[in-house]
């Protein structure tokens, strides 16, 4: 009901005469569609970065910005279920898409357990595992549905009830989005069509360029137990290799339930965790509540980078700031 794909822009009407008014949810599709507009305009932030896109509520400027966009680039309604709503109702006649419904994104299962790492247990990453991360579509036919079971994965890249939404913490996301949106912004604006696909090609180099650097630093990580706050981080650990012991709140950042705090702290105090990772979206109370007595470390990992300057070159900045935050958190 929500879901407007490049496919469908693919046969739009005519084309507007001017670089078209671009609005996006939340700060890493800024930077991504920032980075694909280049000279050519600025997208307009919906969601600030120090809120939650989980229950953020537009404030009456961000529903006229909406309201007047040419071109929508959002996660879905299962990362801002309220924004789905104002698209829906008063934005209709934009083009709206949905990243995390685009074809070749990639999906991971969301996970409701508690813990999702056993404390103190081996750590078996596999050989590409720290790489690119590249295997939802190896062996199709004879290993979808164990990578389904096993991992989470799509294995044909589908939405499917429940999956985690926090997508544009996979680099191949953000590299399989860059095309899309400059498609999308050369089907509205076909004068500058080779502007948007050459930014999204330069755009792509540099998110390669950032995960190499970020590989090598987490590199002496990957043999670590972290806990985060809210389970957001799973497409950037499926990106590295990192192991998460257990996450305070859902994906869907729902407050946890004591029986989930006393849990976590049990396995806290019986593991060798490298570090608790707060953020700044949310209320830091529960992290004292959960560390209590364990002694672990606590810092500050934000999967949208509120203290990244926006623009052009936020994504790349974000992989790698993420990277030394928990490297440093890892090394004490």
């Amino acid at each position: 009901m929500y879901r407007y794909l490049l496919p469908a822009l693919l046969f739009a009407g005519p084309a507007i005469a001017e670089v078209p008014k671009v609005v996006t949810d939340i700060a890493p599709v800024q930077g991504l569609v920032a980075s694909v507009m280049g000279e050519l305009g600025t997208p307009e932030l919906l969601i600030p970065a120090g809120a939650s896109p989980h229950s953020h509520a537009l404030k009456p400027s961000e529903a006229r910005a909406l309201q007047q966009a040419d071109a929508i680039f959002w996660i879905g309604e299962e990362l801002s279920p309220d924004l789905a709503r104002k698209i829906d109702s008063i934005a209709a006649g934009s083009s709206a898409v949905a990243l995390f419904d685009l074809p070749g994104t990639r999906h991971l299962q969301a996970r409701n357990d508690v813990l999702f790492a056993e404390p103190g247990g081996d750590h078996d990453h596999d050989d590409d595992h720290g790489g690119h991360g590249d295997h939802d579509h190896e062996d199709h036919e004879d290993h979808a549905h164990e990578d389904h079971d096993d991992h989470g994965h799509d294995a044909e890249g589908h939405h499917h009830e429940g999956d985690d939404p926090h997508a544009w913490l996979s680099v191949d996301n953000a590299a399989t989005w860059l095309s899309a949106i400059a498609e999308t912004l050369a089907t509205l604006d076909p004068d500058n069509a080779q502007t948007y696909a050459a930014n999204a090609e330069a755009a792509q180099a540099r998110i390669a360029e950032a995960r190499t650097r970020a590989e090598a630093i987490l590199a002496p990580a990957r043999d670590s137990n972290f806990v985060v706050f809210h389970d957001a981080f799973q497409y950037y650990e499926d990106s590295f290799g990192l192991t998460v012991l257990g996450a305070i709140s859902l994906s869907d950042a729902t407050a946890p339930s004591p029986a989930r705090l006393d849990a976590l702290r049990d396995a806290l105090k019986g593991a060798a965790t490298a570090c608790v990772f707060a953020e700044p979206q949310f209320d830091p109370r529960l992290i004292a509540a959960v560390t209590e007595g364990a002694g672990t470390p606590v810092a500050e990992l934000d999967p949208l980078g509120a203290r990244i300057e926006p623009g052009p070159g936020f994504y790349p900045a974000l992989i790698e700031d993420m990277a030394h935050r928990i490297a440093t958190c890892a090394a004490g």
